[in-house]
């Protein structure tokens, strides 16, 4: 779509660039959702591609996934042998709904940012533990778990001015059990609800995204029963909390939450030494 507010895009090449940020500026990576609708608040683009971040790093304590990383090179990842959760990279990519042109521009950081409830990128790293790495205009940086980042849906707790620059996942995380459960109205319809479940010894951890207005994350210290796991969806997650639009009505959500909580925990632990 062409916006016709836009008056200047402002190629950035370095750090200091992030500076001439200023009200009705809107940082361009990938540009998928810029692009794809009206944005009379704008007036300029600071384009974030030749910044060059390196999409994807992996050392001996992080995986760190650059926030212009897209979401072909984020599933293209050759995860080691005993990383048993990197299974959940290509669910979440692939919950992504959109063409192989959307695969190739669309940014991870684009959708944690755009913050809408369906976006797999914030399940995902919701779930292994992700850590946003926030650059303030200025020139320092600050950290936030992603789950602390995504307030609302298309609400973060970015300041104006700062930038995403990257997501760090601990290897560790990486390393726990995983599985996940997604579901939509249609066949190929947005996620209502989109739950993953990781395990590490005893420890469990449940993340809900889609079905609710910002992710929920629920931490058990010992294999939850059926019960308990009902009760912390209960506590955790008030019925307002349901997100409501075309795609699902919260009450549908709500019944689905649980459903597939319960699948999830009995896949990682009914039958499974603990």
């Amino acid at each position: 779509m062409d916006l016709n507010t836009i008056s200047a895009v402002v190629p950035l090449n370095g750090r200091a660039d992030l500076a001439s940020w200023k009200p009705g500026a809107a940082w361009l990576a990938g540009g998928t959702w810029l692009f794809s609708e009206p944005q009379p608040h704008l007036d300029t683009l600071l384009d974030l591609s030749n910044l060059a971040w390196p999409a994807l790093t992996l050392d001996d304590s992080h995986l760190t996934i650059a926030a212009t990383c897209t979401i072909a090179q984020l599933n293209a990842f050759a995860a080691p042998p005993d990383f048993r959760s990197a299974t959940l990279i290509e669910a979440c990519c692939r919950s992504l709904l959109g063409s192989f042109k959307i695969w190739n521009m669309a940014t991870v950081g684009g959708n944690i940012c755009l913050a809408l409830p369906a976006a797999p990128m914030i399940t995902l790293m919701v779930s292994l533990d992700g850590i946003a790495v926030i650059w303030t205009p200025d020139g320092g940086e600050r950290t936030l778990p992603v789950l602390d980042l995504v307030l609302g849906s298309q609400h973060t707790a970015l300041e104006p001015g700062e930038v995403l620059r990257a997501i760090a996942v601990p290897v560790r995380a990486l390393r726990r059990r995983a599985t996940y459960r997604q579901i939509s109205l249609t066949p190929l319809g947005r996620s209502a609800a989109l739950l993953v479940g990781t395990r590490d010894q005893n420890s469990f951890a449940l993340t809900v995204t889609a079905s609710t207005k910002r992710p929920i994350r629920i931490d058990f210290s010992e294999p939850p029963s059926t019960d308990s796991l009902a009760s912390a969806i209960t506590a955790a997650i008030p019925h307002a909390l349901y997100h409501d639009d075309i795609h699902g009505k919260p009450a549908w959500r709500r019944h689905l939450t649980y459903l597939l909580a319960e699948q999830i925990r009995g896949e990682l632990f009914e039958g499974q030494p603990t």
